[in-house]
This record gives C-alpha cells, sequence and structure tokens, in this order.
C-alpha cells in the first residue's frame, strides 16, 4: 500500500492501512498528515490509529488538524467507541462555548457511541444537548 501513497498531492492517502508509514510520514514532517489519519480512522484497529489521531490533532496546519478531529469523529463512526486518550483530546478542545474544531466530532461521538460509554463530561454535553434542543422546539412551536 505504502508505494500508492502521495504525500505531494494528497492522493491515495485515504486509503492508508500501515500505522509505521504513518509515523515515517510524521517524522519527515510530510504534508496532508490529516488527511492520512482518517485514512487510518477507516482502515486499522482504533488501538492504532487512536495515538496518531491524537498527534495530528496538535499539527501546525489548521486544515490538517481539522482533518484529524474529522478523523476522530470517523473512529466514533465506525468502533461506537473512542479511546480515552481521544476522548481527552476532544475534551480539551472543546472549550467552553458550543463551538469549537472539535465541534462535529463530539457530534459524532455523542450520536455513535452509545450513552452508557460515553465519559462523564460528554454525558453531561448529551444531556444538555438534549435539553437545549427540546426547549428550541417547544418555543418554535409557539
Amino acid at each position: 500500500m505504502t508505494a500508492e501513497l502521495n504525500w505531494d498531492s494528497g492522493e491515495g492517502l485515504l486509503r492508508i492501512d500501515d500505522p509505521a508509514a504513518w509515523d515515517a510520514a510524521y517524522e519527515r514532517g510530510e504534508r496532508h498528515l490529516g488527511t492520512a489519519v482518517i485514512g487510518l480512522a477507516f482502515n486499522c484497529p482504533l488501538e492504532e490509529a487512536s495515538p496518531r489521531i491524537v498527534r495530528a490533532m496538535r499539527l501546525p496546519d489548521a486544515a490538517q488538524r481539522g482533518f484529524a478531529y474529522t478523523a476522530a469523529g470517523t473512529a466514533a463512526r465506525l468502533n461506537g467507541e473512542l479511546t480515552p486518550e481521544l476522548y481527552a483530546a476532544l475534551r480539551s478542545a472543546a472549550g467552553p462555548g458550543r463551538r469549537s474544531i472539535a465541534g462535529y466530532a463530539i457530534a459524532d461521538t455523542m450520536t455513535f457511541v452509545p450513552f452508557r460509554r460515553l465519559p462523564l463530561w460528554l454525558k453531561g454535553r448529551t444531556i444538555a444537548s438534549y435539553v437545549t434542543n427540546k426547549w428550541d422546539t417547544w418555543r418554535s412551536a409557539e
């Protein structure tokens, strides 16, 4: 698979299935690491993809960081859970407001991870979101 990866254009990176290839590209400072980490989320076990997703969340390029959060949301959708490290990274990026770079990943996590498996901070956020949505629905019905 590694021969088909084009780190300059990003072509083929969504098919990456070798965490070692991602690690080597990270060490070389390649572009499109965020794109590739989405590929890892699709093609690797969560335990192997998770540390790379967390690392990609700290990339200097904002767009590539955004793709890392997309990878976290993808991992939640595919696995129905996240690792403690991914939950911690999402929590630190969430901030006090509802809008953050992690917003869609958190929303995917709240949707695709069963409530009983969510960490306490995310359970609270899920309940608050439910109450807010109900309130908004009642207000708009008036």
